[in-house]
């Protein structure tokens, strides 16, 4: 048996399960238990029916953890035989239940002929319970079974026949409806993965543009001035040599800001890196509070500044955040986000250098991870302490 699964981040996959587990699973528990009191007479009727249950409940938590095509085909096969079994042996007009719950889940996610095998279910359901009908039949034959001896087993159709196969019928139609609230939850998840490669790739341009300011004009004017300096050599020899010396420096400028770009330590403005990842997160579908306890100190600022830049794209690249929490302080910052990896592994990624850097200053920045939470802080010495 071939099934998708969906295609949905770990993180979300994990919320998924809880609520399925928190919500579905008792309702399911207890619908197991009645099944097997209401139709067990003698300990050995409980022997039949308890492999449907078992079946159901495997699948249900396989489900539960987007693994359903693992064990598909042995649930439903077990369950399968259940029902006629159950039927025609002990006499359950339950024992379809154990088929009708793996089904409804293992179908839906069929990768083809999803339609048919819910045909399929309904025929087999019906047949296994009319099956019951040649039991109560006077010789249990189905020449005897005539129109007025169906009517006169009204009782055993509807309680073998109609209410499994109207029951099956109906939760297979909720579970194909209920998909679908799966697949807009993948298409949610793929939107968000988009919205931040998109903030990532905005943050590459922009980066881009900081580049384009700082090499753009100097090459320009390098360009003009060695021009100038090629006609002035035979003519003006010394002129020519000021003007290669002024194309020196500029370059050595150029190159030590296009350093400071690379590794973050341009200056900055905070402010407008608060707002900027502010907005990066918001385009990701990220919810954002912002905390200023205090105005930050000037001299530390460009370096919060840093800090906030790298750990919001390292969020965005390299985490599966909901919720940001920032928090600004005088001589400190704090960036929360909940979408800390499920195996506990912390990466600084970009941060490394910038805690060189901050270590070297008489300042802090740490990591942790805890309950699901991500946070990344740095802190300085605040004046005069």
């Amino acid at each position: 048996m071939n099934s998708r699964a969906l295609r949905i981040t770990e993180a979300t996959q994990g919320r998924l399960r809880r609520l399925n587990l928190y919500t579905a699973l008792p309702p399911l528990m207890l619908a197991a238990v009645v099944v097997v009191a209401v139709d067990v007479r003698v300990w050995w009727h409980a022997l039949v029916l308890a492999p449907g249950v078992i079946a159901a409940v495997v699948a249900f938590e396989r489900w539960t953890a987007n693994d359903i095509g693992r064990v598909a085909l042995p649930c439903a096969v077990v369950a399968a035989v259940v029902w006629p079994v159950g039927a025609l042996v002990v006499g359950s007009p339950n024992a379809y239940w154990g088929i009708a719950t793996v089904a409804s889940m293992a179908i839906p996610r069929l990768s083809r002929r999803r339609y048919e095998a819910a045909g399929a279910l309904v025929v087999f359901v019906a047949a296994a319970g009319a099956s019951r009908l040649l039991i109560d039949s006077g010789d249990g034959s189905t020449a005897g079974v005539g129109v007025f001896q169906l009517l006169s087993q009204g009782d055993v159709f509807v309680k073998f026949v109609l209410i499994p196969t109207g029951l099956t019928t109906l939760v297979i139609v909720l579970s194909f409806v209920g998909e679908r609230f799966y697949d807009l939850v993948q298409e949610l998840e793929v939107a968000r993965e988009r919205e931040a490669e998109l903030a990532v790739t905005r943050e590459r341009v922009r980066f881009a543009g900081d580049l384009h300011d700082i090499q753009g004009h100097t090459l320009h004017v390098v360009k003009l001035k060695a021009a100038l300096a090629c006609k002035l050599v035979h003519s003006d020899p010394a002129r020519a040599e000021a003007e290669l010396q002024e194309i020196h420096e500029l370059v050595s400028d150029t190159i030590r800001q296009t350093k400071e770009l690379a590794y973050g330590q341009r200056r900055l403005n905070l402010a407008a890196e608060l707002e900027n990842a502010k907005n990066l997160f918001e385009a990701a579908g990220i919810r954002v509070r912002v905390t200023r306890e205090s105005e930050a100190d000037p001299r530390v600022s460009e370096m919060l500044g840093q800090v906030l830049r790298e750990t919001t794209t390292n969020i965005l690249r390299h985490a599966q955040a909901t919720r940001v929490r920032i928090t600004l302080g005088a001589a400190g910052i704090t960036i929360v986000n909940d979408g800390a990896a499920s195996n506990g592994k912390l990466e600084l990624h970009g941060l490394s250098a910038l805690r060189q850097r901050i270590a070297g200053d008489g300042g802090e920045l740490t990591v942790a991870s805890a309950s699901g939470e991500f946070t990344t802080a740095a802190s300085f010495p605040r004046v005069g302490a």
